[in-house]
């Protein structure tokens, strides 16, 4: 499809997110914080890139809902695979989009990663459809505390561009809206 006239095109726009990703990483990252500070939160961004990863940490979080919460283990089981269904349309949705990871000199990648491809994050999908899903289930808001830092971590690392993870939030902010809506009682009721 043809550029509108006086848009910036496509080869602007991913400098623009680029640059913006480099901004990002140096505010979170900063290079003036001392070593220690910055092997920290590296670490910590790998840790949460690790527990993420194929949605495992969620899912078993789910499992372990299952094993506590007997009287509605049923939800549990649900609300878990439903976090494993995200992360299974996420990879199906970067097959069709195909998009790059970031390749920038200027990006620093912080872990390595199972695939090239990028939109939408897997991580930032199955994050926030088990934030949203497990808020009902345990009767906590949960997406404020799990999301952002999870979004965060995969810019820190280099890994994704920020609109990888804001569509990953977004198309697991739906899957978990639709999940929680079958979900029975008031949230939290055991």
């Amino acid at each position: 499809m043809p550029d509108t006239p006086g848009s910036p095109g496509p080869a602007a726009e991913a400098a623009a997110e680029v640059a913006l990703l480099v901004a990002i990483q140096q505010a979170l990252v900063r290079p003036s914080a001392p070593e220690r500070q910055r092997r920290a939160v590296m670490s910590a961004a790998r840790g949460l890139s690790h527990f993420g990863e194929h949605s495992i940490g969620w899912f078993a979080a789910g499992l372990a809902g299952a094993a506590v919460d007997r009287r509605r283990r049923g939800q549990w089981l649900t609300a878990a695979a439903s976090v494993v269904g995200a992360h299974a349309a996420s990879v199906m949705a970067k097959r069709v989009v195909r998009r790059r990871r970031p390749q920038d000199p200027a990006v620093e990648v912080g872990v390595a990663t199972p695939s090239r491809l990028s939109f939408p994050s897997s991580h930032a999908t199955s994050t926030t459809t088990a934030a949203v899903v497990y808020s009902k289930l345990t009767g906590r808001t949960l997406v404020p505390v799990l999301v952002p830092p999870m979004l965060a971590s995969r810019l820190v690392l280099g890994v994704h561009y920020p609109t990888d993870v804001l569509a990953g939030a977004a198309l697991g902010g739906a899957i978990g809206a639709i999940v929680r809506r079958g979900l029975s009682g008031p949230p939290g009721a055991a």
